[in-house]
């Protein structure tokens, strides 16, 4: 039997979400494989959507950022929580380690904790990063350079990831430098098949109004402009977060028994900021996208150059958003053609399973 200790960021559910489809596809490849989730992702997450056994472990593996809400990093106390988190670090690396050492797993698997780094290294187990950002490349804008702890902090960070054995870079992906080998793979997207009769009827939606989804992710978007899009004739939204109660053109995500990608393969229009897994699944699925940018994020550019790129986007400026004057925004990505490029096909997980099937088949092979 193989076992994959499998650290994953709790920043938001898209790491655990880029890391699933890949587990899945190894699977297929490595018979009686076992994966043990080192992470603060709750296991809810997991449920029907991991075909293999698994079992979760409970803890912190980094920091990334701290927001306030999906579209606001709070620097201050993004850097506050590193220090914290960083205070006792010899000590934190050697718990990982005596952690990893006792389940004696096969390969370290980290998206994309550099404690899970650390510790894979020193405990000596084959150590794989898997993502298509790392966590420097995200603090690095932030870093006040007049400020020793943070310049150490992220140098740590850097050091800690220059120990793995192989960074496996999903596309569309930021340069990195910082590991010493890199292997690019194809966009991971867990593309799922349309319910679209059964959501247009629990919706009691007429045939020409249009479905939009409003997503942002793992970080909850606590507040929408409600009462505009309850003006807005023609539209039915579907949130992914709370809804008032007594509304008749937005619906809270929860009133539907089909998964998030099956709703986005149902719906006519995705609202979101634009993160990996959101992006890269709605080019796959041909969905026009009305994005709100953070504009300090590490890998939003790439992400908003991949969209234009391969599929149909438009800004959605954030005073517009938060007072609801959507339609102009809608109504242009709707009206996009349809990119004259194909999208590239969605088969990272299967090559970055491929690439781990490797490193398993040979610790097999060793006895």
């Amino acid at each position: 039997m193989a076992l994959i200790w499998c650290s994953i960021s709790g920043h938001g559910f898209g790491h655990a979400a880029q890391v699933v489809p890949v587990l899945n596809e190894l699977g297929r490849l490595v018979p009686d494989l076992t994966v043990l989730f080192r992470t603060t992702v709750p296991p809810q997450f997991f449920d029907g959507r991991l075909e293999i056994p698994w079992e979760l472990s409970q803890a912190q593996q980094d920091v990334g950022c701290i927001q306030r809400g999906p579209l606001h990093i709070d620097v201050p106390a993004t850097w506050a929580e590193h220090e914290r988190f960083h205070s006792h670090w010899p000590a934190r690396v050697d718990e990982e380690t005596l952690a990893i050492r006792s389940k004696r797993p096969d390969l370290v698997l980290s998206d994309i904790s550099y404690l899970a780094v650390e510790a894979g290294a020193q405990a000596g187990v084959p150590t794989v990063g898997l993502c298509n950002l790392s966590w420097d490349l995200v603090l690095e804008p932030f870093v006040d350079h007049g400020s020793p702890n943070q310049a150490a902090i992220l140098g740590l960070i850097r050091q800690a990831y220059a120990k793995v054995d192989l960074m496996v870079r999903l596309s569309p992906g930021l340069p990195m430098n910082t590991f010493r080998k890199v292997l690019d793979v194809g966009p991971v997207a867990r593309l799922l098949p349309a319910a679209s009769l059964q959501v247009r009827n629990l919706l009691a939606a007429e045939r020409e109004e249009i479905v939009v989804l409003v997503g942002f992710g793992g970080v909850p978007m606590e507040e929408l402009p409600f009462l505009s899009l309850e003006g807005m004739a023609g539209y039915r939204f579907i949130f992914s977060g709370s809804v008032p109660a007594g509304l008749k053109r937005v619906h809270p995500l929860s009133q539907f028994p089909v998964s998030f990608g099956s709703l986005l393969a149902s719906t006519d229009l995705l609202v979101t900021k634009p993160g990996y897994n959101m992006i890269v699944e709605a080019v796959a699925q041909q969905k026009p996208v009305v994005y709100v940018r953070r504009h300090n994020f590490a890998d939003e550019a790439r992400l908003v150059e991949y969209l234009h790129q391969y599929g149909r986007g438009v800004e959605l400026f954030a005073a517009d958003f938060s007072v609801g004057k959507w339609l102009d925004a809608i109504e242009a990505a709707l009206a996009l053609p349809q990119p004259i490029t194909p999208p590239p096909p969605p088969t990272g997980a299967a090559e970055a399973a491929s690439i781990l099937a490797g490193y398993l088949n040979r610790r097999e092979a060793r006895g």
